[in-house]
């Protein structure tokens, strides 16, 4: 099903139309209809008043029939037309107008003194009636609406006029706004598009209302971010590339020296050496490379139970204790609490350590530490910390923030200090990520780099932590401890 889409500004533009004629439309309605309403009930008070001046002038006349005739001929002159009856029922009027609204039933209700006060339909004329008793008969006056309403009328047309003005210059309006307010995220737009075709040199204006101005910082944003990003890719790749033709170059010419015989047999066993070594290196550049890829990937596999850290941490000592001896390196394990329980799975956990460890061993020099330790975190009941520091080198302040980038760190020390494949800080970022948990490089008191796991607190790690305090009390009770595969 295909959508049907209008652009912002003209969508902006109808609805401002929209809402200038319906506006201008109710505004028009009620000004007419208040009006006219105001304008009849003024009329009618209007000829009300005449009508009792009427009657009382031709009261007070000294010969009351006179006196009538006489104010009939001034209400001529005002444009209001009338009639009279006297006593006996005979009828005056020059008005065949004010004749025919001086009905049967009138004439009686004025002879009788009551006072008339209507309007009324005379062969399709809409007219104001007001009668009123007086001592010769009674008097009628009447009145086109036409007539008493000609000034409101005038006002009517010129209120619907200025209201059309009005809708007019609203549309006008209305396209200028479009278009301002339309402008900025046209542009942003294109700048989306020039991204999606590889265009990474990208800058809108920040310009215009707050949430456009907002779009177009993030835009920026993103764009210097696809730029980094991707940088940092090629660098990666590139790192990759001479990483792997390193040792496939001292393969390859190891093995065509041996395949065309031009190594001694004394040589042979030396050869073969290199080229196991070069071999072994490969193999272990591939593995990280796939190590990455698979943490990388939607759904790593994940195993969590109840690990005792500090059981695991011995085992990590039992281990790397040797392996730094063997090289003049001193490995301590701090256990700063007796056990620490938390839900995790234990074998990454163990793989997230021997990388940081690797890469500790591989820059801390002879007669400098290596520290591990296990303690709980400030402030919570259960949340643990695995932290690792060495007395290497360290890591200057700059290089914190991009720690765990795959190769950043190993293009800046190559040749500087040793180096493995710029993969194995970027794994250990990732496993922190896959346990739920967070990885940060600091400063150690060593005088080298500190790297601090922190796993997340689960309600089971704080239940079997309360379980174990409750059975360290019973005499008979045994403690089980989470060995890591």
């Amino acid at each position: 099903m295909t959508t049907v889409r209008g652009s912002l500004s003209r969508r902006i533009v109808l609805l401002a139309v929209g809402i200038a004629v319906l506006t201008a439309l109710l505004a028009g309605l009620l000004a007419v209809g208040l009006t006219r309403t105001s304008a009849d009930e003024s009329a009618r008070r209007t000829l009300s008043r005449i009508a009792d001046a009427s009657a009382e002038r031709a009261d007070s006349g000294v010969v009351a029939r006179a006196s009538q005739a006489k104010a009939v001929r001034t209400l001529g002159a005002l444009g209001v037309e009338s009639a009279s009856i006297g006593r006996g029922g005979a009828v005056t009027s020059t008005s065949a107008l004010a004749r025919d609204a001086l009905t049967p039933a009138r004439q009686r209700a004025l002879l009788a003194g009551r006072t008339i006060s209507t309007r009324d339909d005379l062969g399709g004329t809409l007219v104001l009636v007001e009668g009123r008793p007086t001592d010769a008969g009674g008097i009628i006056l009447v009145q086109r609406r036409s007539d008493a309403t000609a000034d409101s009328d005038r006002l009517v047309r010129r209120v619907l006029l200025a209201l059309a003005i009005a809708a007019v210059v609203a549309v006008v309006v209305s396209v200028a706004v479009a278009r301002r307010l339309s402008r900025p995220l046209r542009r942003t737009a294109d700048a989306a598009h020039a991204l999606a075709a590889g265009h990474r040199d990208v800058q809108v204006p920040v310009e215009g209302p707050d949430e456009v101005a907002e779009v177009a910082s993030a835009l920026n944003s993103l764009s210097s971010s696809l730029s980094r990003s991707e940088g940092r890719q090629r660098d990666f790749l590139l790192s990759v590339s001479h990483d792997l033709r390193t040792p496939l170059t001292g393969i390859s010419g190891y093995a065509e020296s041996l395949a065309s015989g031009v190594v001694p047999t004394e040589e042979t066993a030396r050869v073969g050496g290199v080229v196991l070594t070069e071999a072994k290196r490969l193999e272990r550049l591939v593995g990280d490379l796939l190590d990455l890829a698979r943490l990388g990937a939607d759904s790593p596999s994940v195993s969590p139970e109840r690990t005792d850290l500090v059981a695991l941490g011995r085992e990590v000592e039992s281990v790397w204790s040797r392996r730094c001896a063997a090289v003049g390196v001193a490995f301590t394990f701090v256990p700063a609490v007796a056990d620490a329980w938390a839900v995790t799975d234990p074998a990454r956990v163990r793989q997230l350590v021997d990388g940081l460890l690797e890469n500790a061993l591989r820059v801390t020099p002879s007669g400098r530490p290596i520290v591990v330790e296990v303690r709980r975190e400030a402030g919570t009941p259960s949340n643990f910390v695995v932290e690792v520091r060495d007395g290497g080198p360290g890591l200057t302040d700059d290089d914190l923030p991009v720690a765990f980038e795959p190769s950043v760190l190993h293009e800046r020390y190559r040749g500087i200090r040793p180096v493995g494949t710029g993969l194995g800080l970027a794994i250990v970022g990732r496993l922190a990520q896959l346990l739920g948990g967070t990885v940060e490089a600091g400063h150690a008191a060593e005088g080298g780099a500190r790297f601090t796991l922190r796993l997340p607190d689960h309600p089971a790690a704080r239940a079997g932590t309360d379980a174990t305090a409750r059975a360290a009390t019973t005499p008979t009770a045994t403690t089980r401890t989470a060995s890591t595969p």
